[in-house]
């Protein structure tokens, strides 16, 4: 996914406001082999592209002053109840470095599993990105996890899946087999009606003999 920045050589919060004002978005590159780098992005452009998924998931081709580097989304500040990105981080990637980037999960096949289609249970996605490293050219933009098979009463762990060549789950302290990404819930018990013959509990006590 390609985007284009512009350079700029001002900074600070007044700086920052003027930009804002005039329908940009300021920002920085940093990392690799060069400085830091105060850039700036169109807004209507740059909010357009922060609603695809590939552009928080993915390495970047940012375009600045005509020449295309790899980067990565680091951050990005929004204002809390306006529809306006205040403030953008990138970072450069070296094809021959391995780079973590949480990339997100997408589940396929619960509703034609058997936990779902005869025993009706419930699959809850417990983890809908997982963190991996690997090389830039191997970043997958997603991570396809199919539930077809799954059974009542089971869950799926990282261990039970095979993620795509070169990558590498971050895992942080945790092992596979206890990474759980799906969990299946049986239905819940339907409550049985009272037997016929038994005689509700009267509220009121008897009355008083005079």
């Amino acid at each position: 996914m390609k985007f284009v920045a512009f350079e700029r050589a001002k900074q600070g919060t007044g700086a920052s406001r003027r930009l804002r004002n005039a329908g940009k978005v300021p920002g920085i590159v940093y990392g690799g082999e060069g400085e830091p780098q105060l850039i700036e992005l169109d807004h209507n452009a740059l909010w357009q592209a922060i609603k695809k998924e590939a552009f928080h998931s993915s390495v970047l081709d940012m375009e600045l002053a005509g020449k295309v580097s790899k980067v990565l989304l680091r951050d990005l500040q929004i204002h809390p109840f306006r529809q306006q990105v205040l403030h953008i981080d990138f970072q450069r990637v070296s094809a021959k470095q391995k780079i973590q980037l949480k990339v997100p999960l997408h589940y396929k096949g619960e509703e034609e599993s058997n936990a779902v289609k005869f025993d009706k249970c419930l699959v809850n996605h417990i983890l809908t990105e997982l963190e991996v490293s690997c090389l830039p050219a191997d970043l997958p933009e997603s991570i396809e996890v199919d539930l077809s098979k799954l059974e009542k009463g089971t869950t799926l762990t990282l261990k039970d899946i095979t993620l795509p060549k070169g990558v590498e789950p971050v895992l942080r302290g945790h092992t596979a087999e206890d990474t759980v990404l799906v969990s299946v819930v049986n239905p819940a018990a339907e409550e049985t009606d009272a037997p016929a013959d038994v005689a509700p509990a009267a509220d009121a006590k008897p009355a008083d003999k005079k």
